[in-house]
C-alpha cells in the first residue's frame, strides 16, 4: 500500500501544526530553538531541506533500497564533542554568522529534553581529535624546517590535531544581506537554478533557515583550540578550496597540495610556539564550478592555440563556465566568527578574495604569506603569474614583463 504523500511547498492550513519557533541569533541555543528538519518532525519542521547536505540523497537511496529505516533515530551516546569550543560574542549575532549552526554541536546537551520528547533534533557540527600525517611535513622534517617537540608534532611525522565538521546552515535574510541581495530575489535563484527542488523557498516566507544540498567545511586545528577567542593567543591560519585532484592525488597543474601543506607547515609552527594554527578546508571543488567543469577547463588550456598561458587562464574558465570564480568567499569568516578569531598573526594565502572577506568582516590580518616559489610545480606556473597579475598578493617585487604577459596588455607603472 502506497503511503500517503504529504507535501510541505505551502504555509500550514487550519488544524495544522505550527513549526516550532526559531529565533536566529538569540543569546543562547534553548532561546533560539533547535534546527528541525527530516520526516520524523514532519508538520513542526521550522527549516527547508534536509540534514548532511549532499548526503541526503544517498540516505533516500538507503531508505528506497531498505539498507535504511525511514524513521530511524540516532543514538547520540559517547558521541559529545571531544573538546569544548566554548560560546563567543558572535553566536548570538545575526549578522556575523549567517552560514553555519554556532550550537549545532552542542544539540544534545541543550536540547536533550525535547530529543527526549521525540523529537529529530540532529547535530550539524562534530568536533573529534586525530592525528595526520602528510609526506611533504615528513620532508620539512628531514629538511630541519620542522622540529617534533612530542606535543603537536610527534617524531613519527603525526601531527597531532582537533578536526571539526561542519554542515551548513543559512540563515537566508543574513546569507542575503552578506551578497547585498534581496532575499525573495535569492530564494527565487536558488529554488529556479535546483530545478525546483525546495519549494518552501519560495512558498514558506515563515522558513528562515535553509540547509542547502552543497558539500560543508572542515577545519583542523593545530594546538589547544580552548584558547582560540583569547587576545594573547597569536593564530596562523589558511583557508584552503577543496581540489581533489592535488590535493589528495598530487596533479601539478595547480598549486593547492603544495600550499595546503605549506600551511599545514606554517600552522605547525605557531602551534609549537604556544599560538593555534587552523587548517579551514571548504568543499568548493573546482572553484565551486565542479571537477567535470574543472577538467573541461584543463582540456581547453592545454588545446588552445599556443598552448596553457597565463594570459588566458581566467578566460578560459569563463569560457566554459560563464564566471572565473564561484566560490563567493562571502560566507567564508562565519567558522573564524564562531571560533572567536577576531585576528589571524599569520595568513598563509595569496588570495586577494579571501582576504579582503575576512578584512570586510572585521578580521584584521597581520603577516601574508605566500606560497614559497620552490613549492610551486613546474605545471603550475600558469596559474601563480595569472593569478599574481590578477591582484593576488605577493611577497616579490613584481616581474612587470612577465605579469604583463600574464595580463595579456601593458600593466600601468
Amino acid at each position: 500500500m502506497t503511503r500517503h504523500i504529504v507535501l510541505t511547498s505551502h504555509p500550514r492550513t487550519r488544524g495544522d501544526t505550527a513549526p516550532l519557533a526559531l529565533h536566529w541569533g538569540a543569546p543562547d541555543a534553548r532561546l533560539r530553538g533547535p534546527i528541525l528538519a527530516g520526516p520524523v518532525n514532519r508538520g513542526i519542521r521550522n527549516v527547508i531541506g534536509a540534514h548532511s547536505g549532499s548526503y541526503a540523497v544517498y540516505r533516500a537511496l538507503a531508505v528506497a533500497s531498505g539498507a535504511l529505516a525511514a524513521d530511524h533515530k540516532p543514538d547520540f551516546t559517547d558521541t559529545d564533542p571531544a573538546t569544548a569550543i566554548r560560546a563567543h560574542t558572535h553566536w548570538s549575532d545575526p549578522n556575523k554568522i549567517v552560514s553555519l549552526d554556532p550550537w549545532g554541536h552542542l544539540v544534545t546537551e541543550v536540547f536533550s529534553g525535547q530529543i527526549a520528547e521525540g523529537l529529530d533534533v540532529r547535530p550539524t557540527i562534530a568536533i573529534t581529535r586525530a592525528h595526520i600525517n602528510m609526506g611533504e611535513l615528513r620532508d620539512a622534517m628531514a629538511r630541519g624546517r620542522l622540529k617534533p617537540d612530542g606535543r603537536v608534532l610527534l617524531a613519527n611525522g603525526d601531527i597531532r590535531v582537533t578536526k571539526i565538521a561542519v554542515d551548513p546552515v543559512w540563515y537566508l535574510p543574513g546569507v542575503a544581506a552578506r551578497f547585498g541581495v534581496n532575499e525573495r530575489a535569492l530564494r527565487r535563484h536558488i529554488f529556479e537554478q535546483t530545478g525546483g527542488m525546495f519549494p518552501e523557498l519560495v512558498t514558506r516566507p515563515d522558513l528562515n533557515v535553509f540547509l542547502p544540498p552543497i558539500g560543508g567545511t572542515t577545519v583542523y586545528v593545530f594546538g589547544d583550540p580552548q584558547s582560540l577567542g583569547q587576545s594573547d593567543t597569536a593564530v596562523a591560519c589558511r583557508v584552503h578550496d577543496e581540489c581533489n585532484g592535488s590535493d589528495v592525488f598530487g596533479s601539478d597543474i595547480c598549486t593547492c597540495r603544495p600550499y595546503l601543506a605549506h600551511g599545514i607547515e606554517v600552522c605547525i609552527d605557531m602551534a609549537q610556539r604556544g599560538g593555534v594554527g587552523l587548517i579551514v578546508y571548504n568543499r568548493k571543488e573546482g572553484r565551486a564550478l565542479g571537477e567535470v567543469t574543472k577538467f573541461l577547463v584543463y582540456n581547453a588550456r592545454k588545446r588552445q592555440p599556443g598552448g596553457d598561458r597565463a594570459q588566458t587562464y581566467f578566460e578560459r574558465t569563463e569560457c566554459v563556465a560563464g564566471v572565473q570564480d564561484m566560490r563567493l568567499q562571502e560566507l567564508m569568516p562565519d567558522v573564524l566568527h564562531w571560533l572567536g578569531v577576531t585576528r589571524i598573526d599569520r595568513w598563509a594565502s595569496m588570495s586577494h578574495m579571501k582576504y579582503n572577506a575576512l578584512v570586510s568582516q572585521g578580521i584584521a590580518v597581520g603577516e601574508r604569506v605566500p606560497i614559497p616559489d620552490e613549492l610551486v610545480p613546474a605545471d603550475a606556473r600558469v596559474e601563480i603569474d595569472a593569478k599574481k597579475a590578477a591582484g593576488y598578493f605577493s611577497a616579490d617585487p613584481p616581474d612587470t614583463n612577465r605579469l604583463a604577459e600574464a595580463h595579456g596588455r601593458p600593466l600601468e607603472t
